[in-house]
């Protein structure tokens, strides 16, 4: 059985404050990025490459926490990881090519990895997981919308991308602050005596459900700019429609931690991925411009994107009620959201983003597959047979 913990609110406070500031270059990576390349720091060919790597680098980060680090001292793990992401920070103002950066944005990755993995122990810890993993991404989207406006509107204009780089690592190091107010320790997630987790059908796909839906979303939300101006947006008006997705990313949050305990995990997520399937589906074969038609999926697509993610905890609780799958969701959610682009970059020609909405929609498939594989690898039957199978290894 999981290791449940009644956590007081200054601890959840600081396990949510502790994983949003992990995250905050991930949401100011636009208003960062461009700087670099409108000053000609990093070429348009390595953005691609700078972007992705620290992404990747935090799912890395979470798993190697997972593998690595005990639970018994998490105030101190996320004071060390949090000084060394700001040490990274301002490591980055002395950088100056695209190998660098890749490089040096990857180190941060796996410190503000870290930091996420603290959050997600409380997470996976707490009598009620699913709601708090979707307070978690409100918040996390909050901030992140909060600090690229500032990057973007106040430091960058007056300080330049240096300036960007100071903040962020003044932000990183405040997660010494929240600290304190952190669990001392927390205890393993599997109680003496459990089996051994061991890789199973329902743990792949689990993981794979994750992996792909994130790729969904990720492949679509990559070239989100370029896809508007094809539906017939001028270029600052698809630029504003990506601001309208987050508002609604932030409603499905909102909604997802208010139904997350009520729903199914499996089910919501199948019918989550069918929907964008279908809106990515349709954007890629809509004949013509149709801006408002685009914009109506847009919305949906944002509020679909959080509303669903708590429950991608809940589906790995099911697989290892341990909660030691559920640890790893982030790492599957991160790497998925970054192969998705990938994907796509490997298949466009020119300044066509004419392919991206078909990519994402064949993810969207085959996580429904994988929800499909998953619903019979549980039945009873094809379950006693895995378990026996397992324990004759």
């Amino acid at each position: 059985m999981r290791t449940v913990r009644a956590f007081d609110r200054p601890e959840i406070v600081a396990a949510l404050t502790v994983g949003s500031i992990a995250l905050l270059m991930l949401g100011a990576q636009p208003a960062v990025l461009g700087e670099l390349i409108e000053r000609k720091v990093i070429s348009l060919e390595g953005v691609g490459l700078v972007a992705m790597g620290e992404i990747i680098a935090v799912g890395v980060g979470v798993a190697l926490g997972d593998a690595l680090l005990a639970t018994t001292r998490m105030r101190l793990v996320a004071v060390v990881a949090a000084l060394a992401t700001a040490v990274f920070d301002v490591g980055s103002i002395a950088l100056g090519s695209d190998t660098a950066f890749v490089a040096g944005r990857a180190l941060a990755g796996l410190s503000e990895g870290v930091l996420v993995w603290v959050t997600t122990c409380v997470i996976v810890r707490s009598s009620a997981p699913e709601r708090l993993a979707g307070a978690f991404l409100v918040a996390q989207t909050l901030a992140q919308a909060a600090v690229a406006a500032l990057l973007a509107l106040v430091v960058v204009p007056r300080f330049g991308w240096q300036g960007a780089f100071v903040a962020l690592a003044i932000l990183s190091a405040a997660v010494a602050l929240a600290a304190p107010f952190l669990p001392a320790s927390l205890e393993p997630l599997a109680a003496g005596g459990a089996p051994k987790l061991g890789i199973s059908p329902a743990i792949v796909l689990t993981l794979g459900v994750v992996f792909c839906e994130m790729a969904t979303l990720g492949a679509l939300w990559a070239f989100l700019e370029p896809l508007g101006t094809r539906a017939g947006f001028d270029p600052q008006t698809a630029q504003t429609i990506v601001s309208g997705v987050l508002v609604m990313q932030v409603i499905g949050g909102v909604v997802a931690t208010a139904f997350a305990e009520r729903l199914p995990p499996a089910r919501t997520l199948a019918v989550a991925a069918a929907i964008l399937g279908a809106i990515t589906l349709t954007i890629g074969v809509a004949p013509g411009p149709a801006p408002i038609r685009f914009a109506v999926l847009c919305a949906i697509f944002g509020f679909v994107w959080l509303f669903m993610m708590p429950f991608h905890i809940g589906l790995a609780l099911r697989a290892d009620p341990a909660g030691r799958v559920a640890v790893l969701v982030p790492a599957a959610q991160l790497t998925g959201s970054a192969f998705g682009p990938l994907v796509v970059s490997l298949i466009v020609v020119g300044d066509d983003a004419g392919p991206a909405p078909f990519v994402s929609a064949a993810f969207a498939l085959v996580a429904l597959a994988a929800l499909g594989a998953l619903a019979l690898s549980q039945r009873p039957g094809i379950a006693g047979i895995a378990a026996n199978s397992a324990g004759d290894k």
